[in-house]
C-alpha cells in the first residue's frame, strides 16, 4: 500500500527515524542544533505540501514561473540577511545580501535562458530559478558570516591597517578577503566529484523523467557551471559590499 506521494508506508516511520537520528548526533555533539532539526523538518513538511500545490499552477504560464522565482529570490534575502544578522548588525543588510543573491542568479539565468542553452518554458525556468539562487544564498550567507566573524577575530589588524593609511575598504579586505573563497568550495566539490561520488538531482530527476543519461549529463554540467559562475558572482559583489558597509566595533561581532 503506497502513500499518494509515491512513498511507501515505511516512510512514516523511517523520516520521523532520521529526525531523531539528527537530533541525536547533534545533542551528542553539542553542536545546539537539535531544535533546528525538528523545526526544518516540520517547516520542510509544510512549505513542500503548500509549493506542490502552487507550482502546478506556476508550471502553466511564464509569468507564473517567473513570480514563484521572485517569491525565492525575497525568501532567500530575508534568510541570508537574518543569517548575517546573528554574526553582526550593519544598516541596509538587507540590500547587500539582496544586491549579491540577485546579481550572481540574474547574470548566470539570463546567459542560460536567454541564448536558448535551456528551453525557455516555464518547466525549465522555475527548477534552473530555484537551483542558482539557492546557490547563491548558500554563497552568500557562508561568505558573509565567515569574513564577519573574521573581521572580528582580527580587528586589531583592521585597526593596524587603517593606522598605516589603508582605506577602511581595502583594510577589511586585506584582513578578511582570503577566507571569503570558502564560500565557493561546496559548489567547487560537487563539480570535481559529480559522477564518482555522487549523482546531483538534476540528472537523477531527468533519467528518472525517460531521457537519456548523455541528455541528463549535459543539464547537469549546465547547472554545475552555472552554480560555480553565480556563486562566484554573489560572493565578489557581498565582498564588496561588506567592505564599503559601515561596520560595527570589531569587538561586538560574534564569532
Amino acid at each position: 500500500m503506497s502513500l499518494d506521494t509515491g512513498l511507501g508506508l515505511a516512510a512514516v516511520v523511517v523520516l520521523p527515524l532520521l529526525i531523531a537520528i539528527g537530533v541525536a548526533a547533534s545533542r551528542y555533539a553539542g553542536t545546539r542544533h537539535d531544535k533546528g532539526i525538528v523545526t526544518a523538518a516540520l517547516r520542510a513538511l509544510v512549505q513542500l505540501a503548500a509549493v506542490g500545490a502552487v507550482v502546478g499552477v506556476a508550471l502553466q504560464h511564464t509569468l507564473g514561473a517567473i513570480a514563484f522565482v521572485l517569491v525565492m529570490f525575497v525568501v532567500a534575502t530575508f534568510t541570508s540577511t537574518r543569517r548575517l544578522h546573528q554574526t553582526a548588525v550593519i544598516p541596509q543588510q538587507w540590500m547587500y545580501c539582496g544586491t549579491a543573491i540577485g546579481l550572481g542568479a540574474l547574470v548566470v539565468l539570463l546567459l542560460l535562458i536567454g541564448p536558448g542553452v535551456v528551453p525557455r518554458n516555464p518547466a525549465t525556468i522555475l527548477p534552473m530559478g530555484g537551483i542558482i539562487i539557492g546557490g547563491t544564498m548558500t554563497a552568500t550567507t557562508l561568505a558573509g558570516r565567515r569574513m564577519l566573524s573574521e573581521y572580528g577575530t582580527r580587528f586589531g589588524e583592521f585597526e593596524a591597517g587603517l593606522s598605516i593609511g589603508l582605506l577602511p575598504p581595502d583594510a577589511f579586505k586585506l584582513v578578511v578577503g582570503p577566507v571569503a573563497g570558502d564560500a565557493l568550495l561546496p559548489a567547487l566539490d560537487q563539480t570535481r566529484t559529480v559522477g564518482l561520488v555522487s549523482l546531483p538531482g538534476a540528472f537523477v530527476g531527468m533519467v528518472l523523467g525517460g531521457a537519456s543519461p548523455a541528455e541528463a549529463a549535459a543539464l547537469q554540467l549546465v547547472v554545475l557551471l552555472g552554480l560555480i559562475a553565480s556563486e562566484s558572482i554573489a560572493i565578489l559583489a557581498i565582498t564588496e559590499l561588506l567592505a564599503r558597509a559601515r561596520l560595527p566595533d570589531g569587538r561586538t561581532v560574534s564569532s
